[in-house]
């Protein structure tokens, strides 16, 4: 890989793509911020989706659209952008449209000296600016791959969203089987994430008769099975390897100071970068969560209902990993060792998850610059090295779409 890095780095288009992506440096940013600031939740992607659409067919990729799911698309490549005969698997490269932001959250850029603040401004209009810079890069360059490349701007990658647009994109389109998928997303230049973090997340309602604090004292509580579950599930004992976790992170329930809940709930998140020690956890919460329900119901008074338990999948991210000896890893640390900078091998939850778990080579990676305070309205971005990260992209990008 190190040699096919070499290759890639002294041949004239590639030389002509990694010289347009310095000159248009600040081009790019200008679309980060003007993506960043169309609003964009989870399930309301449509209006940025529409302009990514726009800025794939500005730049020349070919057979643009959007799928069912709302990702869009567009192709680098081949004929008609689905290349021909044999080695014409693609490559795909993606981000995301989503943002962790409500619609009532103003998504507004602002300057303050070098930094750049917004919600979202680094997750993900970074990765989105990236995507189309790296488009621009290849057409313009003209770039010849052996292999097809399918920019894709996904849907529902955050949250609630349990990574919609990706799982529709390789489970729901029969034409796209790639032989590599690329996520950007955010920030940053050193890390190669290519352990893919799974999680099952559930919303979990304890019911019961409920009835006056002081007349009905005696029935099975809601309140009480959710504070005996969180007390069950707290003392669950910590895995480290492979490290595998289990929070209770948010709970309510009732409707009064004076009255016994008909209902209460919890949502629990189920964490960890093996499958089987994620399906384990996951019968093992739900065996807790049975039994708070049977503590409670064994204190209640003789003859009145039982509370009953009802756990509500969420969210259901699967995990795996690219070994560190694939081509497609070795072709990022290599990539970071021709830029002058060191690899860090990571894990985390991206679009890369479903495609590693469908036995397809995936990692997610920065799209240049720094960035901080991710999930928070205070979220913000600087542009150190930001054309780097977006190299190295084209960089991994085409050693993967080299022909066989």
């Amino acid at each position: 890989m190190e040699q096919t890095l070499a290759r890639l780095l002294a041949h004239e288009r590639v030389r002509a793509a990694r010289h347009h992506i310095e000159r248009t440096d600040e081009v790019t940013v200008g679309r980060q911020i003007a993506l960043s600031a169309i609003p964009s939740p989870t399930g309301a992607e449509g209006p940025r989706g529409a302009r990514v659409a726009e800025l794939f067919r500005e730049v020349g990729l070919s057979d643009v659209g959007v799928d069912q799911a709302g990702n869009v698309h567009g192709w680098f490549g081949g004929e008609g952008g689905r290349g021909t005969g044999d080695g014409s698997a693609p490559v795909v490269l993606a981000a995301h449209l989503d943002t962790v932001f409500g619609a009532e959250v103003n998504v507004r850029v602002e300057r303050r000296g070098h930094r750049l603040e917004g919600p979202g401004i680094s997750d993900n209009a970074r990765g989105l600016a990236a995507l189309v810079a790296v488009a621009e890069a290849l057409v313009v360059g003209r770039v010849p791959l052996g292999r097809p490349v399918l920019f894709a701007a996904t849907v529902g990658e955050e949250g609630s969203g349990d990574l919609r647009g990706v799982k529709h994109l390789l489970n729901g389109n029969h034409e796209v089987k790639p032989v590599a998928f690329i996520a950007l997303d955010g920030a940053g230049l050193e890390r190669v994430i290519h352990r893919a973090l799974g999680s099952r997340r559930y919303h979990v309602t304890f019911r019961g008769p409920g009835g006056h604090s002081w007349a009905a004292f005696g029935v099975a509580n809601p309140a009480n099975a959710v504070g005996r579950a969180v007390a069950l599930l707290a003392d669950l004992p910590a895995h480290h390897a492979p490290r595998t976790t289990c929070a209770v992170v948010r709970l309510g329930g009732g409707t009064g100071l004076n009255s016994i809940p008909q209902e209460a709930w919890l949502d629990v998140d189920l964490r960890s970068e093996d499958p089987r020690a994620l399906a384990q956890l996951d019968v093992t919460v739900r065996a807790a969560l049975d039994r708070a329900a049977d503590d409670e119901n064994r204190h209640r008074t003789p003859g009145t209902p039982a509370v009953r338990v009802e756990p509500q999948l969420l969210g259901d991210r699967p995990c795996g990993i690219t070994p560190r000896a694939h081509p497609l890893v070795q072709a990022a640390i290599a990539a970071n060792r021709a830029l002058g900078r060191d690899a860090e091998l990571t894990s985390a939850s991206t679009d890369a998850n479903v495609p590693i778990a469908l036995g397809i080579p995936a990692i997610a990676l920065g799209a240049g610059g720094r960035a901080g305070d991710a999930h928070l309205a205070t979220e913000w971005y600087e542009n150190v090295e930001g054309a780097l990260g977006i190299v190295r992209a084209l960089l991994v990008t085409a050693a993967m779409a080299q022909p066989d």
